[in-house]
């Protein structure tokens, strides 16, 4: 299954709309005013599913998940000198970035893909293909590169 990540041009905060292979949106993302980050994952009928909160006052970049109200995992940026890596205490899954941080692969405890994630480049807004493994995955895959993401655009304000 795949899915096109765009980030709406216009918005105060973290705004994100998700598109099938068909073209059609399938999830749309709201940020909401908090301190730190924190999205609300919304599916096609504006049903919140999920959300990613970032946690603050810690020395590296986490942020916790959760599927409706109930905690599914956290994700934590690890201290790396060059590729990026992620810690996920979900599902047994790792997060491992490239040397510019625009390609990502998420594998599961025994090293077996659940997804890639490909920046396309030349757009005016974040933009990255995400195809995953298995499409009961995929509002978890969506989690993980919303805290991605927004752990690169907190480094980079």
């Amino acid at each position: 299954m795949k899915l096109l990540f765009k980030q709406r041009f216009f918005s105060w905060f973290d705004s994100y709309d998700i598109y099938n292979e068909e073209g059609d949106a399938v999830y749309t993302v709201k940020g909401v005013p908090s301190w730190g980050h924190l999205l609300r994952v919304c599916d096609a009928d504006g049903n919140e599913i999920g959300t990613v909160r970032e946690k603050v006052f810690t020395w590296l970049p986490k942020f916790e998940m959760y599927l409706g109200d109930r905690y599914i995992g956290r994700i934590s940026k690890e201290f790396t000198l060059f590729k990026p890596k992620f810690g996920i205490d979900c599902n047994g899954w790792q997060a491992d970035g490239d040397l510019f941080e625009w390609d990502y692969s998420i594998t599961d405890s025994d090293g077996q893909p659940v997804a890639s994630v490909s920046k396309k480049l030349w757009n005016l807004t974040d933009t990255y293909e995400i195809d995953v493994c298995n499409p009961q995955n995929a509002v978890v895959v969506l989690m993980l590169v919303l805290a991605i993401d927004a752990e690169k655009c907190s480094r980079n304000n």
